[in-house]
């Protein structure tokens, strides 16, 4: 990455911090159509009867495809804790790639937000969405934790942590480490190998792959900062689902229940994610073999002509949209963990930087939503995914800035969280 492009980075970052300020930490979100009960029934009958429910969530797919700030009808603003978490990584970067003492106050703002949002009705520290969310096997409602939002919370404490020293941010990373091992079922799939749900209760949604990556890497990354090997052992046998799960081509299907079996760009991205800070922490040849194999299916099918993210290796549906933002914010995060290790994901991380600072970026400093099949959706929305993308730009920052080369979500070692 160029000198010239880090500093429209820097440039980009203090834009978006601006329009932050002046916009506020709620939004709207892409399941705003479907977070209302009349929305989610739609979403239900679907489901369960795919020729009428297409008609019956039919105006809202065309309203997210010809007037997306209709979704401002459909629900209310919301704050989430996923892009909590991911704004606190992002001043958490900012605050040691400038040395600011602001930026780490801001990191330390959305951590205390994030205590205040957990899900009370469990023991320990837990998080999940602010809406009830339909999907094939009924309703997750408000309040049910996911093991998709743990891991980004963990690591916007870890990271915070790592930088003030706050004993009771681990505190809370103990606590949250407890609720992954604990409350989350587990189903044999062979001798070495395990698949987790994707909230606590019987048979929730297991087989996810991305799921399952990232429970892998909490639990291993928790078994270090606190020596307790019952984690390790739990996580291992996740993490041998997704390697198990991994496709001859080297891709991954969405789950392995013979339903969603599509290959998304972010999705794709989150599993790699997770296995290359697995394979930092634990420095697997077995890991590195899964990477590659996988790298090379992203970089082969993941891009279009132009070298930009596109969603779908093959679309499973029809889609109103050419590109995601979210993608973008993943194909940076996966780029920057794995920078000067695969020159064409080096090439193709780099385009989709100056991709998203040239055309995505709006003068009031937030990002587009969509590049949609005519014209864009310009609605920030902060889980999807101006959060992300201000983390994917910020870690860039600070692992291409001199004063913060090893600041990568790791940097500390494990053995010194605990002591």
């Amino acid at each position: 990455m160029n000198e010239s492009t880090i500093k429209s980075v820097s440039g980009s970052l203090d834009k978006f911090t601006r329009w932050l300020d002046g916009f506020g930490e709620t939004s709207h979100d892409h399941q705003s159509y479907f977070a209302s009960d009349l929305g989610r029934k739609a979403k239900a009958l679907y489901y369960q009867k795919p020729l009428l429910g297409t008609l019956a969530v039919s105006p809202m797919i065309f309203s997210e495809a010809l007037l997306p700030s209709a979704r401002a009808l459909f629900f209310k603003p919301l704050r989430f804790p996923i892009a909590d978490a991911h704004y606190a990584m992002g001043f958490a970067f900012l605050a040691e790639a400038e040395k600011s003492e602001a930026h780490l106050k801001r990191a330390a703002h959305f951590l205390d937000v994030l205590k205040e949002t957990r899900c009370k009705k469990f023991r320990n520290y837990a998080w999940g969405y602010p809406f009830n969310w339909e999907t094939r096997r009924g309703t997750l409602w408000e309040g049910t934790p996911m093991i998709t939002t743990l891991p980004y919370v963990y690591e916007a404490f870890r990271q915070v942590y790592q930088l003030n020293g706050d004993q009771q941010l681990l505190d809370v990373m103990r606590s949250i480490a407890q609720h992954a091992l604990e409350d989350y079922d587990d189903y044999e799939v062979s001798t070495d190998a395990s698949t987790c749900c994707y909230s606590p209760g019987p048979d929730n949604s297991s087989g996810v792959i991305n799921a399952n990556a990232y429970r892998s890497f909490l639990l291993m990354l928790a078994a270090r900062d606190f020596s307790d090997e019952r984690y390790e052992k739990v996580g291992q046998r996740n993490l041998n689902f997704v390697i198990q799960s991994q496709n001859l081509n080297g891709s991954w299907y969405y789950s392995t229940d013979n339903v969603r079996d599509f290959v998304d760009h972010f999705h794709t991205c989150f599993v790699l994610k997770a296995l290359a800070k697995i394979e930092r922490l634990t420095d697997s040849a077995a890991v590195r073999t899964v990477i590659d194999r996988g790298v090379n299916y992203y970089v082969a099918n993941l891009f279009d002509s132009d070298g930009l993210p596109k969603p779908f290796s093959k679309p499973p549906r029809l889609t109103v949209y050419r590109n995601e933002l979210y993608d973008y914010a993943e194909c940076i995060n996966l780029g920057t963990l794995l920078m000067g290790k695969y020159p064409e994901l080096d090439r193709l991380t780099e385009i989709t930087v100056l991709d998203v600072l040239k055309r995505w970026q709006k003068s009031g400093g937030s990002f587009r939503a969509r590049k949609l099949l005519i014209g864009w959706d310009n609605v920030p929305m902060h889980r999807w995914a101006q959060s992300q993308l201000f983390r994917s730009l910020s870690f860039l920052l600070a692992k291409t800035t001199d004063s913060a080369k090893q600041l990568e979500g790791l940097a500390v070692a494990s053995s010194e969280i605990a002591k």
